[in-house]
């Protein structure tokens, strides 16, 4: 990976100081009177803090490692400090390298989604039956991943099949950073096992499809009432009976891009319109989202994977315990406890991957 040259890399350490320095100092002069933009302002104080904290903790390092350098070929500096010094320069030097790729880490473009909720959906694909319990099998995975994480999952609907199957589910999850951590998700799932109703033991491949939006609020995304268009109709369960007896189940349809979500698990009217909302202004909000990415990158895709739903990004494999996550070639032998939420191993793998990409093309 090509870094960037000391020098380049020293003038925007400079820049990010100096604007740190702007913005407090906006700030502090208000004198009670907080600016138009105090919100703004305030948030980009708390992300400089944190880039200029690792900066200066660089530079501290730089400049005790020119001290530990001038005492070790010092000739009237005692013999045993030269030493000392010595041993303590060349292990800040090992240091150096990892101050330097945080630093750098931290002064990557910012996906201003990283922030927030997530909306995940889990859909059934290929394979019938078993897609659908396979379908069950991730969606209890990443709601097995949001209580370690303390995250509070919502399940939003769910169309089971009645034998533990899942059509599909949707699920809100609200917590810290929620998105950054699950944005990789996206994408086509592989199943590999026995099904338990196969009497000859045979393989069987199916598969299921994520999707991970980014939870948007009324200020990211503007939807005028004359762009929906809104059908209720009576709720119905599996094989079609009527569970409600009013027509509370919503269908909205978003004209200028053909959206369509419906929403029948509340028994008000309202509640089922609400969290359709939801889902439109969030899958509204990722689509125009798609559209900048592909504009700044038209010419390539990300190594990690370009987020399309129907791209395979990893494979479950049963009898051998396996999980393959084909965008970064790592396989991991603990099938189990990945479906029991322990996600953070595949999902720091993933991160890491898409800021090396990132720092080498930053370069």
């Amino acid at each position: 990976m090509v870094m960037e040259t000391m020098t380049a890399l020293d003038e925007r350490l400079d820049r990010m100081v100096a604007r740190h320095q702007e913005v407090a100092a906006r700030l502090a002069e208000t004198q009670g009177a907080l600016p138009e933009n105090y919100a703004q302002l305030n948030r980009e104080l708390a992300e400089l803090t944190t880039v200029v904290e690792a900066i200066n903790q660089l530079k501290r390092a730089r400049a005790e490692l020119n001290d530990l350098e001038a005492i070790a070929v010092d000739a009237s500096a005692d013999s045993e400090m030269r030493e000392l010094a010595r041993e303590e320069g060349l292990e800040l030097k090992r240091q150096l390298p990892e101050l330097q790729h945080h630093v750098q880490v931290l002064l990557l473009p910012k996906d201003v989604a990283d922030e927030k909720n997530a909306i995940l959906e889990v859909r059934a694909g290929t394979g019938g039956e078993e897609a659908a319990l396979f379908a069950a099998d991730l969606f209890r995975m990443y709601q097995r991943y949001a209580e370690a994480k303390r995250w509070h999952f919502e399940v939003m609907s769910i169309s089971e099949t009645g034998i533990g199957g899942m059509k599909e589910a949707t699920a809100t999850i609200a917590g810290n950073a929620v998105f950054a951590r699950l944005k990789f998700e996206s994408g086509v799932h592989r199943v590999q096992r026995v099904p338990e109703t196969e009497a000859s033991g045979r393989i069987h491949t199916s598969a299921a499809t994520v999707a991970v939006l980014p939870e948007a609020e009324d200020v990211d995304v503007a939807i005028e009432e004359k762009d929906l268009r809104i059908d209720v109709y009576r709720s119905s369960g599996p094989g079609g009976q009527s569970v409600n007896t009013t027509d509370s189940a919503v269908r909205i349809t978003h004209l200028p891009t053909g959206i369509v979500v419906t929403q029948q698990d509340e028994k008000s009217q309202h509640k089922n319109r609400a969290k359709a909302m939801k889902i439109l202004r969030a899958r509204i909000y990722e689509l125009e989202r798609e559209r900048l990415a592909n504009e700044r990158a038209a010419d390539r895709k990300s190594q990690v994977g370009s987020g399309d739903r129907s791209e395979r990004i990893r494979t479950y494999n049963f009898p051998q315990s396996r999980v393959t996550d084909h965008r970064i070639n790592l396989t991991l032998h603990k099938l189990e406890r990945v479906l029991n939420g322990e996600l953070d191993e595949l999902i720091e793998a993933l991160i890491a991957t898409d800021q090396a990409q990132r720092l080498a093309q930053d370069a």
